[in-house]
């Protein structure tokens, strides 16, 4: 047997133990969560069919019946291997507790969705469930988290991140209406703050859940490429939605509030413009529709994996962006990434509004 001191030593020379353990927990996150999420997927898919199917209608970008339900391959795949890493990693009882009631506030929020993918649940039942879980992420996981502490006392600053939580939760669900759209807003934008916590931007409880909701994403993105076999439904968006706020909300509460501002701004500004120009119409904003910019282009000639590689691209130049913000704090490379970021993406906005020109 070794002792003491030939096991330390074997372990400073080969790398294994506690310390090798949470430096390869990341990887090891996505591997498992990507295969595990892959086979729910095709576990689950005939059960999906028989309960869950979407059928076309006159608002929908897809033209055969589909099965919706794949969040809970995402869901699942994430949060059981997230609660292995729990159990094995040294963790500060705050981190793991904070992360038990994300996990709790998103497991509810997935019931919510999938009750409304069986049987539409009405908005004044839906809206309150949906403020109810994201109370619980900003006033009981991250209570610590100060995002202005020298211009806005604690309560408003409170009550505008449960207002801005709520909305990130809908407009995910909104834009989440082709094959492959959210993973090509939120596969860059969660990769980031995994390798932000694998860097010591992020804390690195926040980094473990972004590292497994990636590999849940990925081991759920070849059944929703274009064609899709499984729609994530709205037991997947509404609790990814939630998720990347409460993961943009820790990344800002490290003062790298303007990163968490361009990560997510395709998605951000889709919706948010496309909200206000209903509103502007007297448009019913609950009710489904085909006005975002990214169903316009599929109107105005562009292929759906066109639209997508597009937006991934996007993000990758924000990421770039973001992370230029994180490494330059003076304020002029604060407003200028904000700037670019801004132009970049309205760009792509007023790209997709237009015709394409055809060769």
């Amino acid at each position: 047997m070794l002792t003491d001191a030939s096991a330390a030593c074997s372990k400073a020379r080969y790398g294994y133990g506690p310390r090798a353990l949470e430096r390869f927990a990341p990887l090891l996150l996505i591997a498992l969560a990507a295969g595990l999420a892959f086979a729910l997927c095709l576990g689950l898919r005939p059960l999906m069919m028989r309960y869950a199917l979407a059928r076309p209608n006159a608002r929908s970008s897809h033209r055969i019946p589909t099965p919706q339900g794949g969040g809970i391959a995402v869901l699942a795949g994430a949060f059981l291997e997230l609660g292995l890493a729990l159990a094995l990693i040294p963790m500060e009882a705050s981190a793991k507790q904070g992360l038990v009631l994300v996990m709790a506030a998103t497991t509810l929020l997935a019931l919510v969705g999938a009750w409304d993918d069986i049987r539409p649940l009405s908005p004044a039942l839906r809206l309150p469930l949906q403020f109810l879980c994201v109370g619980i992420v900003v006033f009981y996981a991250a209570p610590e988290v100060r995002l202005l502490p020298e211009a806005l006392p604690l309560w408003a600053e409170r009550g505008l991140a449960l207002i801005a939580g709520v909305w990130f939760v809908n407009l995910v669900n909104f834009m989440d209406g082709i094959d492959w759209i959210t993973l090509a807003g939120l596969v860059p934008l969660i990769g980031a703050i995994a390798l932000a916590g694998n860097s010591g931007i992020v804390d690195p409880a926040t980094g473990l859940l972004a590292a497994a909701l990636f590999g849940g994403l990925l081991g759920f993105a070849p059944f929703n490429k274009p064609v899709a076999r499984i729609f994530l439904g709205d037991v997947g968006s509404l609790p990814l939605g939630l998720l990347a706020a409460y993961l943009l909300y820790r990344l800002a509460g490290t003062g790298a509030l303007t990163a968490a501002l361009i990560l997510p701004l395709y998605h951000v500004m889709d919706s948010t413009i496309t909200l206000f120009r209903r509103l502007a119409r007297g448009e019913k904003v609950w009710q489904a529709h085909r006005s975002h910019f990214y169903q316009q282009a599929t109107d105005n000639g562009f292929r759906v994996i066109e639209i997508v590689a597009q937006v991934a691209l996007l993000n990758l130049c924000l990421i770039a962006l973001a992370a230029v913000s994180i490494a330059l704090p003076a304020f002029w490379a604060q407003f200028g990434c904000l700037l670019a970021a801004l132009t970049l993406t309205g760009g792509l906005l007023r790209r997709f509004s237009r015709k394409r020109a055809q060769p």
